[in-house]
């Protein structure tokens, strides 16, 4: 019989004279299966606006988001997917057991901390079940047990909190073709055989505790495809046995302890196309390995010997990076034209930078040869390579000039030649380098001028041309370098009028030991973006002009060694201050000449006179303020219930929103607007600066203080045009629960600003605690628990169920404390309301704070999960080493990295009046310290993600 939409026809009916109209098929869903997914969409009170889980809304079940049924007849149900839909609740799990056509289960992304045992006895009967994804939760105890799960090929546990060993759990998953294990805390040796699976084509056991040896059965799973078990502690030599994975492709080992030599069975592996086994302990490097992959990555290994003659060469290689090793003799002069990346830094290669062959490299767009010992000229030839992107040959004993050639490398992003012995001119034709973005040529013996046409290298972000021979004076045309962030001049022959500059600066200008004399000139008063300011060794003579006062993103001002006189302004005290060696420099009665930096309010508040003062003129600028406040916006506030609305006197009236977002009753009942807008009209309430707010102190009707935080209006990169999206996306925010985030409470949009609420942290800044006029006041009891908050605060805004929140400025300065241990992330809204591509500074909107930049930003200017890791790095480096991430001039990190080379070394490192406490108080700083360097690792690819992150520190005490 053939089935229609109107009936039954038998084959014996006649057929009709007329054409016969055919209807669509309409099947449905069993009604089974109906019935349980109805079931569970109200037992899980489903967002039916985003999900369209309602059957009212849309009866197609097959509609709704995350379900799939068997096209086209939607009879049956294939796939559910639950995939961030930010569930907590699990007991619905078996439920889903009932649908036993599913081919496919994902509940990835969610907050899970559990699966009832029932899950596993209905959903192991299903025998068409292929995959199962729980990624992404937060699972803890063991791994659970798989009975039956006949047919289940795809198993993914990845980015929980599961812990114990491998044992028996995984017996039963004989078709298992794909394990993904990976960013948990499991233990003990690495299993040697996964269940009874011979058909197992994908490992992924990465970023665990694993110990012991990699067995040497792993050999006999001849069907892998892909294997990882990088980010553990696995000792001892990779087997031989490995030689017998003639289908493998990847091989990542990296991040472990593996030492002795690579088998000569790996070079037999022909689909073998990736290999890393970088941060282990290997010490040769065999003369084939290269023969068939596209990727090899050995570095921070300690291997020997010399590169050999044809290791560059095979025609399929892509990428090579030895960086970090013990290297020596030459570099081989004969490559593969398939070369995009070689990376040999930091070893101990010597002779000439090989010529002959870069007019092959027509696909190279990397070529880092930093901090060896290469002698000779820089070849010309390298102009040839018509795709590089980065030039890297910075610390080793290069000399001569500029090669004119190296300016057709029309693609070239970032030049590093620093530390070298570089003499001549900088080539005046050095604006054909118009894609440039980070010049770094200082540490050299240039000389000559700076060439006007360095203004047409219109994309630079970082310019840094110090310490070198330059004479004559600073081009007006710097003026028109619109992008730059960071220009370093210091430690040259400059002098005369120092002329106007890009308004976008940035992390610093550095103006120092030059023959620069007379005034501060005017010239630097428009750099309000400006964070260091370093005009020291010079002869400036003359006041120190207020409108250095008024730079309100300026936090280090370095004016040592000048001529200067009179008496110091009034800095506020989030700036760092350093005045010595001006001896007719007076300070203020509340500067301390001993420490050169304004002391705290608390402080200057203990002078008798002062107080009184201070106090009256405070209650007088609070009014004056407040009426001129009244009278240029001529506006006054009403609050009716939660609403904030504005009338002007003389225009039509506009509605501001004003909206609580928190559900907690004390909040709602303790935030007055009025008042809260009578705190941000007055100055005297700031309380604390981040790069793109301002934190104001907001005591309330009942006695209760909040933040209330303005956002900077730097430029027109805030998306406030359109408000609603604002609230939209505030009132996601301010639905997130975690103790360690700074979570809007509150928020009042007015016509050209947006004022949001939070709690207030009575003990301000990590900042101030760390460096200001409460320092050494943490021990590492505190210090290690700002640490462990501050990491679960960013774990859980990288891993939010939509999309990971980014943040854009994550320094000491935007992490305050409810307690001595009780850190909070802030500043976690600025990712949804700034839009870069609106920025007039490309990397500005994304720079953040000075010494907490990551490398990799001044050329790929965006931001990203590894960035954050990178800043979050320098902060666990601020705790261990009591030490501000700028200190006069040098980064942190880049500090700590050049001196944890010697092991040696470590010690000095450490916070000393911390770390001699106890021996085990020094154990577990250095445990610490091993993450914060990895977190602050140059290649992003090698930093670990927060989950990680966290897990290490837990680990380290």
């Amino acid at each position: 019989m053939h089935l229609w939409s109107g009936g039954v026809c038998s084959r014996s009916t006649p057929v009709p004279t007329r054409p016969l109209t055919i209807f669509p098929l309409n099947f449905h869903l069993a009604s089974k299966q109906r019935m349980t997914m109805i079931t569970i969409s109200r037992q899980l009170e489903l967002d039916t606006a985003n999900l369209s889980w309602n059957a009212t809304q849309e009866p197609n079940l097959c509609h709704w988001k995350g379900v799939t049924c068997n096209s086209p007849f939607n009879t049956s149900i294939l796939s559910l997917s639950f995939r961030g839909f930010g569930l907590s609740n699990s007991s619905f799990l078996p439920m889903v057991c009932q649908i036993d056509s599913l081919q496919s289960l994902d509940f990835s992304n969610n907050y899970f901390d559990s699966i009832p045992g029932e899950f596993f006895n209905h959903c192991g009967e299903i025998n068409g079940l292929k995959s199962l994804n729980f990624s992404k939760n937060m699972l803890s105890d063991s791994l659970p047990v798989f009975q039956k799960f006949a047919g289940l090929e795809s198993l993914d546990l990845s980015f929980n909190l599961l812990s114990g060993g491998i044992d028996s759990e995984l017996n039963d998953l004989s078709a298992l073709k794909s394990l993904n294990l990976s960013s948990n805390h499991l233990n003990g040796p690495v299993p040697s055989l996964l269940g009874k699976s011979r058909v197992l084509e994908r490992l992924d056991l990465s970023v665990n505790n694993f110990t012991g040896k990699i067995p040497s059965e792993i050999g006999e799973c001849r069907n892998l495809i892909t294997i990882d078990l990088s980010g553990n502690q696995i000792n001892g030599t990779i087997p031989a046995s490995v030689g017998n994975l003639i289908n493998l492709e990847i091989l990542i080992l990296s991040s472990n302890q593996l030492s002795g030599a690579i088998p000569a069975g790996l070079l037999g592996i022909t689909k073998l196309q990736r290999f890393s086994a970088n941060q282990n302990m290997l010490v040769t490097l065999p003369s084939n390995i290269t023969k068939s992959l596209k990727i090899l990555d050995l570095s921070y290994n300690k291997i020997r010997g010399e590169i050999p003659p044809e290791f560059l060469l095979p025609s399929s290689l892509q990428t090579v990076d030895l960086s970090y090793n013990m290297l020596n003799g030459t570099i081989p002069e004969v490559m593969s034209s398939s070369l995009v990346r070689l990376r040999l830094g930091s070893n101990s290669l010597s002779g000439p930078v090989p010529a002959t062959t870069f007019a092959s490299l027509q696909n190279l767009m990397y070529l880092e040869l930093e901090n060896n010992s290469f002698t000779g000229t820089i070849p010309p030839e390298i102009g040839s390579c018509p795709k590089l992107a980065l030039l890297n040959l910075a610390q080793n004993k290069l000399s001569g000039a500029l090669p004119v050639d190296l300016l057709h490398l029309s693609q070239l992003q970032v030049l590093k030649l620093q530390h070298n012995m570089l003499g001549g001119e900088i080539p005046s034709q050095i604006g054909r380098l118009n894609m440039l973005s980070v010049l770094n040529i200082s540490w050299n013996s240039l000389n000559g001028t700076i060439p006007s046409s360095i203004s047409s290298c219109g994309n630079l972000i970082s310019l840094n041309l110090q310490n070198n021979d330059l004479t004559g004076v600073i081009p007006d045309s710097i003026k028109n370098l619109n992008s730059l962030l960071e220009l370093q001049l210091g430690k040259n022959k400059l002098h005369g009028r120092i002329p106007d500059m890009p308004l976008k600066l940035q992390i610093s200008l550095n103006l120092s030991s030059n023959l620069f004399e007379g005034d501060i000139p005017k010239t630097l008063s428009e750099l309000n973006d400006l964070e260091v300011l370093d005009l020291s060794n010079n002869k400036f003579s003359g006041s120190v002009p207020d409108f250095l006062v008024r730079l309100s993103s300026l936090s280090q001002l370095i004016l040592s060694n000048n001529q200067l006189s009179g008496v110091l302004p009034n800095f506020s005290r989030h700036v760092m201050l350093y005045w010595t060696g001006n001896p007719e420099l007076r300070s203020p009665a509340h500067i301390s000449p001993e420490s050169n930096s304004p002391v705290s309010r608390k402080n200057r508040k203990s002078i008798a006179v002062t107080i009184g003062i201070t106090l009256a003129s405070t209650v007088l600028a609070v009014v004056l303020v407040a009426i001129v406040f009244l009278l240029i916006s001529r506006r006054f506030y009403k609050v009716n219930n939660e609403h904030l609305q504005l009338w002007e006197v003389l225009s039509p009236p506009r509605v501001i929103q004003g909206n609580l977002l928190t559900e907690n009753r004390i909040h709602r009942s303790n935030i007055d607007f009025t008042k809260a807008m009578e705190a941000v009209a007055s100055p005297a309430n700031i309380e604390l600066k981040t790069r793109f707010s301002t934190y104001y102190k907001a005591m309330m009707p009942s006695g209760a203080s909040y933040y209330v935080k303005k956002l900077n209006w730097s430029d027109k990169i805030f998306q406030l045009g359109c408000h609603a999206k604002f609230e939209q996306e505030l009132e996601v925010l301010g639905k997130l629960s975690n103790s360690n985030i700074l979570i809007p409470l509150a928020y009042v949009l007015t016509v050209d600003g947006a004022y949001l609420f939070y709690e207030f942290a009575p003990k301000g800044t990590l900042y101030d605690i760390l460096h200001g006029s409460f320092k050494n006041s943490l021990d590492w009891a505190s210090r290690y628990s700002i640490a462990v908050g501050v990491a679960q605060g960013l774990a859980f805004l990288h891993g939010c169920s939509s999309s990971p929140i980014l943040l854009l400025d994550l320094s000491s300065r935007s992490i305050v404390l409810k307690s001595l241990k009780e850190p909070q992330v802030g500043d976690i809204e600025l990712c949804k309301v700034i839009d870069p591509s609106k920025s007039n500074g490309s990397l500005s909107t994304v720079a953040g704070s000075v010494g907490y930049i990551p490398p990799e930003y001044a050329y790929t200017m965006r931001v990203t999960i590894a960035g954050n890791v990178y800043s979050f790095g320098v902060v666990l480096l601020e705790l261990l080493t009591g030490k501000a991430a700028v200190s006069e001039g040098t980064e942190l990190a880049k500090w700590v990295l050049s001196n944890s080379a010697q092991p040696n070394k470590l010690d000095h490192i450490l916070d000393f009046n911390i770390s001699r406490t106890s021996l085990v108080v020094r154990n577990q700083m250095l445990a610490v310290l091993k993450v914060a360097l990895a977190c602050v690792s140059v290649s992003p690819e090698s930093r670990p993600k927060m989950k990680s992150v966290l897990r290490m520190i837990l680990n380290a005490r």
